[in-house]
């Protein structure tokens, strides 16, 4: 999940707490690659647009809850907490995701799969391997890499930038592996893709849009 800044325009429509919207927009704030090593209060009060003193009492009511956490130099990072929460989402994304990709398996003779972003790296939370095939790639739930190393990770890098076709990569996982991977899109909060993998040669052009209706199925069933 990438990290947004606070100061926006205002709510979009309806009634909001201003209090909670403060809270949450830390936790993107902090959530984002690039402060990995946390931010300090000021650094925050400056993100959102208010006082030290707002900041302070925001973080003292995440802490309390282990959402975020305090280091000895003073600078505050995600707590444990979140942990526990997206323990219990990961399932549901998993659970939406498997039958678009064993039909999207089954339907190309190749490893499916979705990715996410997890702790910055692209994580396969979901894999499906074709039912008739003799030989496919044995891709691990759970395994992780660099996004910008692969289709998949690639994928969700391009629509951060607005590009939300397919990536194509080859080689760049494992030698010989083929690669292509659409990102999810129009998902608040949620960075991910969807792809295939094979160890034999890919008719990009005819895979390619199967991938793309696929993620786009798995992001309808996810709304």
């Amino acid at each position: 999940m990438r990290g947004v800044s606070a100061k926006r325009a205002g709510p979009v429509g309806g009634e909001t707490s201003q209090t909670l919207d403060r809270g949450l927009a830390i936790l993107q704030l902090l959530a984002d690659r690039e402060h990995g090593a946390g931010m300090t209060v000021t650094e925050l009060a400056s993100a959102l647009g208010v006082g030290r003193p707002v900041v302070y009492r925001l973080v003292a009511t995440l802490e309390a809850r282990d959402f975020v956490t305090r280091r000895e130099d003073g600078r505050i990072r995600l707590g444990l907490g979140l942990t526990r929460m997206s323990a219990s989402v990961l399932p549901l994304l998993r659970d939406a995701s498997l039958p678009t990709l064993r039909a999207l398996a089954d339907a190309v003779g190749a490893t499916a799969h979705l990715t996410i972003v997890e702790g910055g790296d692209a994580f396969a939370l979901s894999v499906v391997e074709p039912t008739w095939t003799d030989y496919h790639v044995a891709y691990r739930i759970g395994s992780r890499h660099a996004l910008d190393h692969g289709a998949a990770g690639k994928a969700i890098l391009g629509a951060r930038v607005g590009r939300t076709s397919y990536v194509v990569t080859d080689g760049e996982l494992q030698s010989g592996a083929h690669g292509v991977a659409a990102p999810i899109v129009g998902l608040a909060g949620l960075e991910a893709s969807v792809g295939v993998v094979s160890m034999g040669p890919l008719d990009e052009q005819k895979l390619g849009p199967q991938v793309v209706s696929a993620a786009a199925r798995i992001a309808r069933a996810l709304r």
